[in-house]
């Protein structure tokens, strides 16, 4: 509706674009395609008889309104079931001293991780 306005003004020619532009806060260069646009546009009202043309069918908004609501869902859910699962009780699943699983393996970095923690080496630790 604002660039509308800013374009209907335009075509009037009362005042300059330099003076709407700084009347509306906006650039000189945004008010010419805004105008050009309704005028390219007007005739479009007469030729439908003022009824605009939905390019997008009801159906498939629908079935996406549809989609967005079960993906909040699941996202909700999944959520609610992973926040017992923070930092603390996640460190607390690890057995430092597993036979053959090496935390410490990783940290040392060892011959597949490199140093990265987020890796464990694979290969069990000598006995």
């Amino acid at each position: 509706m604002f660039k509308a306005r800013v374009a209907l003004e335009a075509l009037k020619g009362e005042r300059t674009v330099s003076e709407l532009a700084s009347a509306y806060g906006v650039h000189p260069t945004m008010v010419h395609p805004w105008k050009k646009a309704l005028l390219e546009g007007a005739a479009g009202v007469f030729e439908r008889g003022g009824k605009t043309v939905s390019d997008v069918d009801e159906d498939t908004v629908r079935d996406l309104h549809a989609k967005i609501g079960e993906l909040a869902v699941a996202n909700d859910f999944l959520s609610r079931k992973l926040r017992p699962w923070a930092g603390h009780v996640r460190r607390g699943v690890i057995e430092r001293d597993h036979p053959v699983l090496s935390i410490g393996a990783a940290r040392a970095g060892c011959c597949r991780s490199r140093g990265r923690r987020s890796t464990t080496c694979r290969r069990a630790r000598p006995s």
